[in-house]
């Protein structure tokens, strides 16, 4: 028997609206209990199409994304099929240990009730830990690759009674280069197992491995990230390539997403477009795989939170993250491969919701545009940058509708009598000038606009001083003087953190010893701070700001990329 014969295909049209509860799939009373609590109303397709088929044993290949509901189609079943006492029964693989760990959580919510639960074992733990989880009771073992072959090869973990066995977004892991260890493991299994292998696409690799390794699998296509790519609004802008950081921000303040990831094909990328970002006044952070897992886990944290509005990654880091929110996913740099293509467009327009996919295209990227039309049948729409007057006007819009959003609350009395005096003064359009200069300070001043009365431009705004708050003058011209011909400092806060230019000053000052004057101009951001030190004092305001915390939190204190 061949491969492709051990492989069946059924037919791949969108599902059929399914049951408006759980209640034909029979579920016993802790399951229905738990996903009650879990506010699971009506079975997504993905599990109205599977669960019976899961429940009685076939071989599966299930084309769904990330955010469908996967992971209760095969977690209830294992919560009705599986042993409260019968030891390790099942094993659950995925690409990263953010998803290995998201997995593990709901698995243990479905199963509450039913005596069914997990341990998650992947890499950057400890050892003994997982074992001793898993003899702590787990019927359940989900974890990344790497680390259950180490636990295989170790003996720590046995699966001499396995039933199942599920392969999560197998095409994430193949794409990562964990071929070589899934034909491993699968080889060190039971053969007498169940095999369910989840994808978002189906390339020829997924069927080699599943030919190789299951037996009469049918593909079940619902949902997939091809269809979800399909469904949502797809645009590109052609661009030269020579100011792509300036394009970007041009594409976000004409398009104004909610939320986005914004997608780069490297790692220097990430953090060069999140510092490009954050000086233009936008709220963004990046994670790549140099990030350390706390930190990674305190921007993930931040996006699901909504908190931070652009994520800036790379592809390996954002694998296995199911953020779902998401109004946008932008590509700063066009991927290589269609797939991953898919992959990050995918992430947008879940459960529902609308989604848009935004590209910079550069006459390098023509050629994979084509193929992108001709194989997946996704076609582009072209948009332009706009021009000049219209990005002021945008520029404007989008800060008088942060002013409202930022300055809420009552306000003093004496302060609305201020503002009274101020707007019939003489030069009140240059006061109010630079009190918006002092609040949006460190970020781009609007771009020249045309006046058509006259040949010329004119600015759209004064020139912006330095990021300060009006108590911060003085010591803001004493640091730039001292700044000049030194470097700049980065650190993760600015003044939606609560920070105040005068009190991080202080705190310096204190912690290092060193005179105001010895420290230089700083850029507070939304976000983030940028402070400018003279090259022999540089190393002590380095260490001192690393000294620092907010609200209990250490900072992250970096040398500024150089723009």
């Amino acid at each position: 028997m061949t491969n492709a014969d051990r492989v069946t295909e059924q037919p791949s049209a969108a599902p059929e609206e399914g049951p408006d509860s759980f209640a034909e799939f029979k579920l016993s009373q802790p399951l229905a209990d738990a996903i009650a609590a879990m506010g699971f109303e009506k079975p997504t397709p993905v599990q109205v199409h599977t669960y019976e088929r899961v429940l009685s044993g076939e071989d599966l290949i299930i084309q769904a994304q990330t955010g469908t509901g996967k992971t209760a189609a095969f977690g209830m079943p294992f919560a009705m099929r599986l042993d409260p006492k019968g030891g390790i029964q099942a094993l659950v693989l995925a690409p990263t240990r953010e998803l290995a760990l998201q997995v593990s959580r709901e698995i243990d919510a479905i199963g509450k009730g039913s005596g069914v639960m997990s341990a998650a074992v992947y890499g950057g733990a400890s050892f003994t830990k997982q074992v001793d989880d898993v003899g702590a009771g787990a019927q359940i073992v989900v974890g990344t690759p790497g680390r259950v072959l180490d636990h295989m090869r170790r003996g720590t973990i046995g699966f001499e009674k396995l039933k199942v066995l599920v392969l999560d977004e197998a095409d994430e892991m193949l794409s990562m280069g964990f071929e070589k260890e899934l034909s491993e493991i699968m080889s060190g299994l039971p053969t007498a197992r169940q095999t369910l292998l989840f994808s978002a696409t189906i390339p020829e690799d997924i069927q080699r491995l599943a030919g190789r390794y299951m037996e009469n699998a049918s593909i079940i296509s619902v949902s997939g990230d091809e269809i979800a790519a399909a469904a949502i609004s797809h645009y590109v802008f052609l661009i030269s390539g020579s100011d792509r950081l300036g394009t970007l921000v041009r594409v976000l303040r004409q398009e104004t997403p909610d939320s986005a990831i914004i997608f780069c094909n490297t790692k220097d990328e990430t953090q060069a477009v999140a510092r490009y970002l954050n000086d233009a006044g936008f709220n963004a952070d990046w994670i790549n795989s140099d990030l350390s897992q706390a930190e990674r886990e305190r921007v993930m944290a931040a996006t699901r939170g909504g908190t931070l509005r652009f994520l800036v990654a790379t592809d390996v880091a954002a694998r296995g993250i199911d953020i779902s929110h998401l109004s946008h996913v932008i590509n700063f740099s066009f991927p290589e491969s269609l797939e991953i293509y898919i992959h990050r467009t995918g992430r947008t327009g879940r459960q529902g919701l609308t989604g848009t996919a935004i590209s910079l295209i550069t006459p390098h990227d023509i050629g994979n545009l084509y193929f992108l039309r001709l194989t997946y049948k996704i076609f582009p729409i072209e948009k332009t940058l706009p021009d000049r007057d219209a990005e002021a006007r945008a520029l404007e819009l989008d800060r008088l509708a942060r002013l409202r959003a930022e300055l809420v609350g009552p306000v003093a009395p004496d302060l609305r009598a201020l503002s009274r005096r101020l707007l019939t003064a003489v030069d009140a359009e240059r006061l109010i000038a630079g009190l918006l200069a002092g609040h949006f300070g460190g970020e781009p001043q609007a771009p020249a606009r045309t006046d058509p009365s006259r040949r010329d431009t004119m600015p759209a705004a004064p020139p912006v001083p330095a990021a300060l708050e009006p108590d911060d003058a003085g010591a803001s011209q004493e640091g730039e003087r001292a700044a000049e011909g030194g470097r700049e400092i980065f650190i993760d806060a600015g003044r939606k953190d609560g920070l105040r230019i005068s009190a991080l000053m202080k705190d310096i000052v204190t912690v290092s010893g060193l005179p105001r004057t010895a420290i230089g101009r700083v850029r507070m951001l939304t976000r983030a701070t940028f402070i400018a030190v003279p090259d022999d004092t540089y190393a002590q305001v380095f260490e001192a700001l690393t000294k620092l915390e907010i609200d209990g939190r250490k900072l992250r204190v970096e040398p500024a990329l150089e723009p």
